[in-house]
């Protein structure tokens, strides 16, 4: 393999296309809090994260079945305070929450559909 010169330092941002993206946009800012800017993007700093979170990039299977119920190519991971909460906020606002709450060693895990149909993992690192 070869050597690389330069590497990646993390995630710059995620953009993906949506059937209405303002209203989608602000679904998001009314029912997870995103702070929004003036050109309707959120922008997370990488010093306000918790002490035990990252960052994880991860290419899946083609077959996965991880992102179901949704049909989209990829799934958001979001880390928050209370998954519990948060998963009660977005289903007050529409979301179809998906599976059952997991409680793991590197965290507490919980699912749901958006607006448009986007898989979202919400992580509550420990």
């Amino acid at each position: 393999m070869n050597k690389v010169k330069v590497k990646v330092k993390g995630i710059g941002g995620v953009f993906f296309k949506s059937k209405n993206s303002e209203e989608l946009t602000q679904w998001y800012h009314k029912y997870l809090g995103f702070d929004l800017d003036e050109y309707n993007c959120v922008t997370f700093n990488p010093k306000t994260m918790p002490d035990n979170g990252y960052t994880v990039w991860s290419a899946f299977k083609a077959d996965t079945d991880y992102f179901e119920p949704s049909k989209q190519q990829f799934m958001i991971n979001l880390l928050v305070d209370d998954v519990e909460q948060m998963l009660k906020q977005v289903e007050e606002g529409g979301a179809t929450i998906v599976g059952e709450i997991l409680d793991e060693d590197y965290g507490v895990f919980g699912w749901f559909l958006d607006p448009e149909g986007f898989k979202v993992e919400l992580w509550c690192p420990k």
